[in-house]
Order: C-alpha cells, then structure tokens, then sequence
C-alpha cells in the first residue's frame, strides 16, 4: 500500500503579502509600531525585512481598497511573526506599549503571544516559542495548548536596560492562521494533497492546526467567522498570498506533483510555483536560498 504523502521535516513558511488600502500609513505602522525595516519601495508595493536581504512581508496598496469587518469572511485570521527568544519579545512588546496600541496576548504553553491589527484590520501575532523539549502531546497526539496570560511583567523585566532596535535578525514568519469556509476542505487540501501533519484536531474549538517537522503549527484552520464563510473579496484588504518554502528542487517538485494530480490550480513563474486553496489564497512554493 502507497504511503500518503507527507510534507518534508525541513519545509518552513516564508514571505507573506497582504492587500493594503493606503501604503505610507502602513509603511510608518510595520516599521515604527511593528518594528521591520523597509526593504524596497516601488510605486504601490514595498516589502519589508530584518536582515536587509530577505522578505518577510510584502504589502502591496489596491485602489479604493474595502476594508472587511473582522470574522465576516474566509481569508486572514492573523500571520504571525515569530522571534528568536523571549527577551526579544519583551522589547517588542515595550514598543508596542509605547504606541499605545491595542495589544491582545495568550500564553498558549508552547508559546507565548501577543496579538494586534494593523490600519487595515489585518490580524498579526508577535510570539516566542517556549523549548520544543517543553511541548506536550495529549492521548491523541494533538499538542496540548492553552490561552493562558502571558507574564507581561517578566517581560517587562527581561527586557529591562535594553534598547529597542526593531525585530531582530532571526525573525521569521513562524505561521498563518486563516478563517475558512469548511475545515474538512482545508484538511482534504493542506493534509490530504500538500501533506502537512495534523497537530491540533480542536474540534471543541472549531480549529485544526497543522504543521511540517512537528512544529506546533505552521498553518491554523478555523470557522469562527462561520461555516460556508463568504471568500475574502479581491479588492479587499486582506491576504494576497503566503509562502511554503522547500529545501531542495525536489522536495518542490514532488509537492508539484501532488498538487497537480489533485487537479489543484497550478501556474508557474520563472522559478515560482503558484496555487491557491480553498479559500483563493495564493500560495508561492519556493526553494530555499
């Protein structure tokens, strides 16, 4: 019997671009407020780094773009952007403090997260990731989560005679979380066709979390903005795509392969593979650098 296909341990997700409805405001909020560095602009895109090199995150500005209220669709819950140590968490969350932001916040066990929107009602997390030696698995396998409060004081006092720089090198997109229509059409898609591992079954939470390498999750599923969601519209601020990035030609290639035998959409520029799921999110599969 053929085994199913499963994501390779190595995959990792890379930038991630929203639709955005004026660009000098969100500039002045992802490098002051958030806390990236502005990479490249060009008329109406820009992206944004924290090496100078790479991008994490591009925004691109759309014409008398709507903007949507919050769980009325499927598309973007939040992305999240992933730091490389608690301390660096604390001085993010010093200047977000400092702009006098709306700032939410979880301790969910295996990390600790807050949670804020930019101008646009686009969902962002800032998170660090407790030791993976620490994660737990329940009798069912799924990592065992949880919506604690964060330690804002030991934060607040890891971070202390520090000085805020911007997000750090090694800062990364750590996941995506999206609203969807149907959690069994996105499982058949992001497990059954691109062969991401099942982490978290919530059914109490109307979620499912899925991941590469055993990760706690790179992708979150739910249908809290309701079941059979109407698609985020195209002029619409929101998600335009993210990145699933593959360490080796071949590890692209044979999810290609998968996608192309499940009659998924499929286009391909210059060394870009293109599809889109349930929810018409573009996804870049990408090699790495």
């Amino acid at each position: 019997m053929t085994q199913p296909y499963q994501i390779p341990a190595t995959t990792h997700l890379g930038e991630v671009s929203l639709r955005i409805s004026n660009l000098e405001r969100s500039i002045e909020f992802y490098t002051q407020v958030v806390g990236l560095k502005l990479l490249e602009r060009r008329d109406s895109v820009a992206t944004f780094t924290v090496d100078g090199q790479y991008s994490l995150l591009r925004l691109e500005e759309i014409p008398n773009a709507v903007t949507m209220p919050e769980r009325s669709s499927a598309g973007l819950y939040h992305f999240a952007i992933l730091l490389p140590d608690r301390k660096s968490l604390g001085l993010a969350l010093r200047n977000l403090a400092a702009s006098g932001i709306e700032i939410g916040q979880g301790d969910h066990l295996v990390s600790e997260a807050l949670y804020i929107s930019d101008p646009d009602l686009n969902g962002i997390e800032i998170y660090a990731d407790r030791p993976r030696d620490t994660w737990q698995r329940d009798a069912d396998n799924n990592y065992i989560m949880g919506t604690d409060p964060v330690d804002v004081q030991g934060l607040f006092d890891l971070s202390a005679n520090e000085t805020w720089e911007g997000l750090p090198v090694g800062t990364v997109i750590g996941h995506v979380h999206f609203h969807v229509r149907s959690l069994e059409e996105s499982r058949r898609f992001y497990h059954g066709v691109l062969g991401f591992d099942i982490v978290g079954n919530f059914a109490n939470m109307s979620a499912l979390f899925i991941s590469a390498g055993g990760y706690h999750h790179h992708i979150g599923l739910n249908i809290w903005a309701g079941s059979g969601a109407p698609v985020n519209p195209s002029d619409a601020t929101g998600i335009e795509y993210f990145t699933i990035v593959y360490s080796s030609e071949a590890e692209r290639n044979q999810a290609v392969v998968q996608l192309r035998e499940a009659g998924a959409t499929l286009t391909q520029q210059n060394d870009v593979w293109l599809t889109v799921d349930p929810q018409q999110i573009h996804i870049r599969l990408t090699v790495e650098n």
